[in-house]
């Protein structure tokens, strides 16, 4: 994000703490801490006050961590770095092994199990209809098949 670092947050942070140490409870008393109050006061409004000088938050000025390691995507940014990593996770694994985990339960019968399954049932109906046996033991006509001569053959084993 544009604008954004953690020296930002850190200040955020701050302010917020500080907002709710001051905050005043519905009775308009001041926020109690521990066994004393103290209230605070403000001076006048006139130029006799003196400003703070607040330090300038920039970019260049934040640290990196002492112990960082990185995941490989980025040696010198950390945030390009674990965003990277973030998003190779979300994309390999929720897309990759959740999407594709539907796709292969969801699937068409790429094997035509289901068709081949419907087809028996049908050659099962058309030979109980037609008196035929239900498994021909010459599914197909011997006479069209053509098998070598014993001189073809020669001395070749034959394993049955």
């Amino acid at each position: 994000m544009p604008g954004f670092n953690m020296n930002s947050l850190n200040l955020f942070r701050r302010t917020w703490y500080l907002r709710r140490a001051l905050h005043l409870n519905s009775s308009d008393k001041p926020f109690n801490v521990g066994c004393c109050s103290r209230n605070i006061s403000t001076s006048d409004k006139s130029r006799d006050t003196a400003t703070v000088k607040q330090e300038s938050l920039s970019a260049e000025t934040t640290i990196a961590k002492k112990n960082w390691m990185s995941f490989g995507y980025d040696i010198k940014d950390q945030e390009i770095d674990s965003t990277a990593a973030h998003a190779t996770m979300f994309v390999s694994v929720t897309l990759c092994l959740v999407v594709g985990g539907f796709y292969f339960a969801y699937a068409p019968d790429y094997q035509l199990r289901d068709w081949s399954q419907r087809e028996a049932y049908l050659e099962l109906r058309h030979r109980e209809q037609n008196g035929l046996p239900l498994i021909d033991p010459n599914y197909i006509d011997p006479s069209k098949i053509e098998l070598p001569s014993d001189e073809e053959l020669g001395d070749t084993e034959i394993i049955i």
